[in-house]
């Protein structure tokens, strides 16, 4: 995967990724889409077409309503990006400034967890680490409700974890 990568281009979009993750619990119209992100229905169906393209989402199912067609994608689960390393710095980018956002929404008092850490850990430690942070974004994934569900509130999780080359020289 690289930096041109259509997958890739296409996740290199805030809006996209929040699409995706709204459409994680069920399948979702460009209409819904529009009238959760506050955006156009036009610019809805543009990105709803670009995550198609690239197979991030599939047609979930088409329905009658109001004399016209409604299409309701769904995401498609499983698209393994965290094992590449090709396209981490644009994918960390479009991340950043999604985290941003979700900052300044964030609940007055709510509580939360927040680490940015650089660690040295040995290789037997770092797998487990890794399979518990897959395994908790799996169990938050399959958690995931619909869009104001009663008894839900928004949740906003960023992660990325992985090796680090070393960067530093020993001392002589």
């Amino acid at each position: 995967m690289t930096d041109t990568d259509p997958v890739l281009r296409a996740l290199a979009h805030p809006v996209r990724l929040r699409m995706l993750s709204l459409m994680w619990p069920g399948p979702m119209s460009a209409a819904e889409l529009s009238r959760e992100l506050d955006i156009s229905h036009a610019l809805a169906s543009q990105h709803l077409r670009r995550l198609d393209a690239v197979g991030l989402v599939e047609l979930a199912e088409e329905r009658t309503r109001r004399g016209g067609r409604e299409r309701r994608y769904r995401t498609v689960q499983g698209t393994p990006l965290s094992d590449q390393h090709d396209g981490t710095p644009m994918l960390a980018e479009t991340m950043a400034h999604t985290l941003r956002e979700r900052a300044r929404r964030r609940v007055e008092g709510g509580e939360g967890v927040t680490v940015d850490a650089e660690l040295w850990v040995d290789p037997r430690t770092w797998q487990s680490v890794r399979q518990r942070l897959a395994e908790l974004a799996a169990e938050l994934h399959e958690a995931a409700r619909p869009p104001h569900t009663p008894g839900t509130t928004p949740l906003g999780v960023s992660m990325m974890a992985f090796p680090l080359q070393d960067v530093t020289r020993p001392q002589e």
